[in-house]
């Protein structure tokens, strides 16, 4: 045997013994979810609703809040309704007073929060041209302010106990700045750093912080996205690639992913084959990206419409959006509990 595959089989031996070595730490910090508790942001409708099912199913003792208590009330009985006993409560999480009162009252009901899930969130659709301040401190104020709040009020009893999971919704949108979704996007760069950091400060102390980055969802979330400019024209092309099956990942089987992920005590998922692809083809040729994403927004809906004002997705329904075009995406709806009431 020569020295160069005398290089080769030691390079081979190091990356088995490497890659065994993160299969004996992860199996050593795997979590049971069983009597664990599970609090979740944004927990009444779309992928949150999904994730307390899901976490339920698994064993834990679920909470979930939300800004809207009506909403909040009829996301908890259809929880019941499959079998979940749920705790609800109401909550605007980018209030600091809110949050502490919101940490205190599930503590005092289930003793303790060992799984946080900060996934509440805005999405606000349209050009930068009609985009106001207002939007991208909205955006901020749920991606980035809320997640802080959350982590700083649980965090201690996590360190105490020096145990913990935190689980942190962010987006392809935080990896890969996307035409007419700025605010979100900018908020969810911002997001990604908070959590990548806490993830390298706070292993010390035994709480594991996951970044979670999902591609496009079929979650029914459209419907309760804002769309600026022109509302239709936008609204149509965010629904419909919400729903393509090839583009767009179903919430049961994300959710699933982002289980798992807590479980293991991962650094990051992201979520849909398109999604990693997109992230790893931006890394290699960032101005060949850049350049795609350029004649992207050449195709999207222009400046116009209603401008600066907003309207929902249910209010900007088209001739394209519903149609056969986003078939998956309206049984999500009212599946996921995205209807108003």
């Amino acid at each position: 045997m020569n020295q160069q595959d005398n290089s080769m089989l030691m390079m081979a031996t190091a990356g088995a013994g490497i890659m065994f070595a993160s299969w004996i730490e992860r199996t050593a910090r795997s979590y049971d979810f069983r009597d664990k508790t599970v609090l979740i942001t944004g927990g009444s409708r779309g992928l949150g609703f999904v994730l307390a099912s899901e976490f339920a199913r698994a064993g834990a003792k679920v909470a979930i809040c939300a800004r809207d208590e009506g909403i909040l009330k009829q996301a908890q009985a259809k929880l019941k309704a499959q079998g979940f006993q749920v705790a609800a409560v109401t909550c605007d999480v980018s209030k600091p007073e809110q949050v502490s009162t919101l940490v205190r009252v599930v503590g005092k009901r289930y003793g303790k929060i060992d799984v946080l899930v900060n996934n509440a969130g805005t999405i606000t659709v349209g050009p930068m041209e009609v985009m106001t301040l207002a939007d991208y401190e909205e955006a901020m104020k749920l991606h980035f302010w809320a997640p802080l709040y959350m982590t700083l009020a649980v965090l201690p009893a996590m360190r105490q106990r020096r145990q913990g999971r935190i689980v942190n919704i962010a987006s392809i949108g935080g990896r890969l700045s996307v035409p007419h979704l700025l605010p979100y996007s900018a908020s969810k760069f911002a997001l990604v750093g908070l959590s990548e950091g806490l993830r390298s400060e706070l292993a010390k102390d035994g709480v594991l912080v996951t970044t979670v980055a999902p591609g496009l969802m079929r979650t029914g979330s459209p419907r309760n996205a804002s769309f600026k400019g022109y509302h239709r024209d936008e609204y149509a092309w965010f629904s419909i690639g919400d729903s393509l099956p090839l583009f767009s990942i179903s919430a049961e089987r994300a959710a699933r992913q982002i289980i798992t992920a807590t479980q293991r005590g991962d650094a990051e998922v992201t979520l849909s084959l398109t999604a990693k692809l997109a992230v790893r083809f931006h890394a290699v040729f960032p101005e060949l990206t850049a350049r795609m994403l350029t004649s992207v927004n050449h195709l999207l809906p222009g400046v116009g419409g209603i401008g600066t004002s907003q309207a929902l997705g249910r209010a900007s329904t088209s001739d394209l959006s519903p149609s056969w075009l986003t078939t998956l995406t309206e049984p999500a709806a009212r599946q996921y509990n995205q209807l108003p009431r």
